[in-house]
């Protein structure tokens, strides 16, 4: 099932950008960094199903159906794209599907396959029985870096909230859909330029998946960003849109 997805007003000046969010946040990941990346483009970010603004799912999708769901959304113009964890996921299917839709990628903290099988079905099983509440506490271990809850207090807070908010079915078949989801053989056939992002304190995906996606497209490169764990658009939000911005003021 393609699922609908919720896209927020283009807003700033230049060409479009398109921002995903990473499991169990919303487009508030973005907002320190896009404020940022507005002076250079026009800024979109969008929400998982059941997340944030997205309506919530009951069927179940693959991460290339979320991508789908995402192109349904945008209409029919050419777009950059930067994606977070699962949000970086689904900008590699937005590349197998649609590449000549999208000018450059920035695959964040993310890879061509992410944890196991088993990990993501029990975390479906997890949710499904206790709610997102019962995630909070193990997530804000992984998202964030040690001293970015006391750097951005607010920011890292409205996050936490937000997985907290977000509808419990609708996480869990985001996790059942990233627990069969793995496009390592497909690499090869992007041809669009991609930078591979990975925090420095990120336990959860690093630099082995974000080299192994940097060397298995036709034009990838790859970086670290100093002082962020899984969310380093909000953890690091100057040095991200930094990045960001050099990446594709190279690629045109």
């Amino acid at each position: 099932m393609i699922p609908r997805i919720a896209v927020s007003e283009a807003s700033g000046a230049g060409e479009l950008l398109v921002l995903g969010p990473s499991l169990g946040t919303s487009s508030i990941l973005w907002d320190s960094t896009a404020a940022i990346l507005r002076q250079h483009y026009r800024v979109v970010t969008w929400d998982l199903p059941g997340h944030g603004t997205s309506p919530a799912a009951r069927e179940p999708f693959t991460v290339g159906e979320i991508a789908l769901g995402l192109l349904d959304a945008l209409g029919d113009e050419r777009f950059r794209y930067a994606g977070v964890s699962l949000g970086g996921a689904t900008g590699l299917e937005l590349l197998l599907h649609a590449q000549e839709r999208v000018d450059a990628a920035a695959v964040i903290c993310s890879g061509a396959k992410i944890g196991t099988t088993e990990g993501w079905v029990e975390r479906a099983i997890t949710t499904r029985t206790l709610g997102t509440a019962s995630l909070v506490g193990p997530s804000a271990g992984r998202w964030f870096a040690p001293g970015s809850i006391e750097r951005h207090p607010d920011a890292t807070g409205r996050l936490l909230h937000s997985l907290r908010d977000a509808d419990d079915e609708s996480y869990a078949l985001c996790a059942e859909a990233l627990a069969t989801y793995d496009v390592r053989a497909l690499l090869g056939n992007i041809e669009v330029p991609v930078l591979a992002l990975w925090g420095e304190h990120d336990a959860v995906v690093g630099e082995r998946e974000s080299a192994e996606i940097a060397a298995g497209v036709r034009r990838g490169s790859s970086g670290k960003v100093a002082g962020a764990a899984h969310l380093p658009p909000v953890e690091q939000p100057e040095a991200v849109a930094s990045r960001l911005t050099e990446f594709f003021e190279g690629v045109g």
